[in-house]
């Protein structure tokens, strides 16, 4: 049974940070609780078990800084983004995933997030972050930075092309993807020529599993 959002009075500011938790394993909210709650410069506002509730708990406390999964149930990390910054603009929030694929960083920046690590992440590189981020800087490892340049500076898919990859990803043939997508089969060998030619692959099977590591499509 899901454990429900907790919410927590506000604690007295004395310069604290209040942060926000949004994650839907239960395991690493109480780390992160536990974690934060032990630096007296820090105060824990809230926990979220999804991305709604996240949405919701965020209108309710306006917290200084926000931790993010990306992936979660009822709205994914991308999404909750966009509606909290949608609400105020200046919303600090640090996406903490286990997804480094070059999409998913861009789509988390693109969408307005300051910040994007990964959950290995080291506890005092974590915590310096949400100071930073809190301070009003922006916090990706150069790793992943790198890869948000590539991504940025590479050919993109068009949405086409993506369903196109989508329905490859399901072992669908040319023909089977033409019928779903309501385009000629000659038009769906185009598609295909042209996403290998953009990822740089030789195959269907190297298309699909270059586009799962790179977060553009899910299995």
């Amino acid at each position: 049974m899901r454990q429900a959002t907790r919410s927590y009075r506000a604690a007295p500011k004395k310069s604290r940070i209040g942060v926000l938790i949004a994650d839907d394993h239960s395991v690493v909210r109480e780390g992160l609780v536990s974690l934060i709650r032990r630096k007296p410069d820090m105060t824990v506002l809230g926990e979220a078990t999804n991305g709604r509730e996240a949405v919701d708990l965020w209108k309710q406390h306006h917290p200084d800084v926000t931790l993010l999964d990306l992936r979660m149930p009822e709205l994914d990390g991308v999404n909750a983004i966009k509606e909290i910054r949608a609400d105020d603009e200046n919303a600090r929030i640090i996406v903490l995933t286990t997804f480094d694929g070059d999409e998913d960083i861009y789509r988390a920046i693109q969408a307005g997030a300051k910040g994007y690590l990964l959950k290995d992440v080291p506890r005092e590189a974590l915590m310096d972050s949400i100071r930073r981020v809190h301070a009003g800087e922006t916090c990706v490892p150069v790793h992943l930075a790198a890869k948000l340049a590539e991504r940025v500076s590479g050919e993109t898919l068009s949405s086409r092309e993506i369903d196109v990859l989508k329905l490859m990803a399901q072992g669908k043939s040319n023909k089977e993807i033409g019928a779903a997508l309501f385009i000629s089969e000659g038009t769906v060998k185009s598609h295909v020529k042209a996403i290998f030619a953009k990822m740089n692959v030789i195959s269907r099977t190297e298309a699909v599993a270059n586009a799962t590591r790179r977060g553009l499509i899910r299995l």
